[in-house]
């Protein structure tokens, strides 16, 4: 934890957009689906190397989050006591809250289909849920810049692989065309 996870409050009503994560990024990969397989691909295949290095990560490093004591008889205190149920404090580091949200807002960002509505509401929300994770004391900042870092590492992994490839396969052309 640092000062800033300290100084961070506890916000009960930010249990909202960090219950409806996984539906926001479904959502988000039909609308990827809809508009653009290729986002729509390389979001699948984002998400899956991210998730991996999150377990295998989780598997050596384990890592946990102090959680404040829930008082309270209202739909939100509800919703925090099953968060917290459900969402063990372990296995914090990177999030994959914070990963898979913010593949999700750096895909449109680069997509053909980008608009100022589409990347406004996706930012957005995206970033709602990001900071989710820190009012609700679920993961710290060490966290959510884990998660951003993952996703820009796998990007450029996929990027380098890419050139590779058409390089190995420019080379493979040349040599059947002039025979060398």
């Amino acid at each position: 934890m640092t000062p800033f996870d300290t100084a961070t409050p506890f916000i009960k009503y930010f249990a909202l957009p960090y219950a409806v994560w996984i539906f926001y990024i479904y959502a988000c990969l039909v609308y990827f689906f809809m508009k653009d397989l290729n986002t729509y691909y390389k979001g699948l295949a984002t998400y899956t190397v991210c998730i991996l290095i999150c377990y295998a990560i989780y598997t050596v490093f384990q890592t946990t989050v102090l959680r404040p004591e829930l008082t309270g008889n209202d739909p939100f205190t509800w919703l925090m006591k099953f968060i917290y149920n459900r969402d063990e404090p372990y296995n914090c580091f990177p999030s994959i809250h914070c990963f898979s949200s913010y593949m999700v807002m750096r895909l449109v960002w680069s997509s053909s289909f980008r608009n100022k509505w589409n990347v406004s509401l996706i930012t957005a929300f995206s970033l709602l849920i990001i900071l989710s994770t820190l009012f609700i004391k679920q993961h710290v900042v060490m966290d959510v810049f884990a998660g951003i870092l993952l996703v820009e590492f796998v990007l450029a992994a996929k990027l380098f692989i890419e050139v590779q490839v058409k390089k190995h396969r420019h080379n493979q052309e040349q040599k059947r065309t002039y025979g060398t």
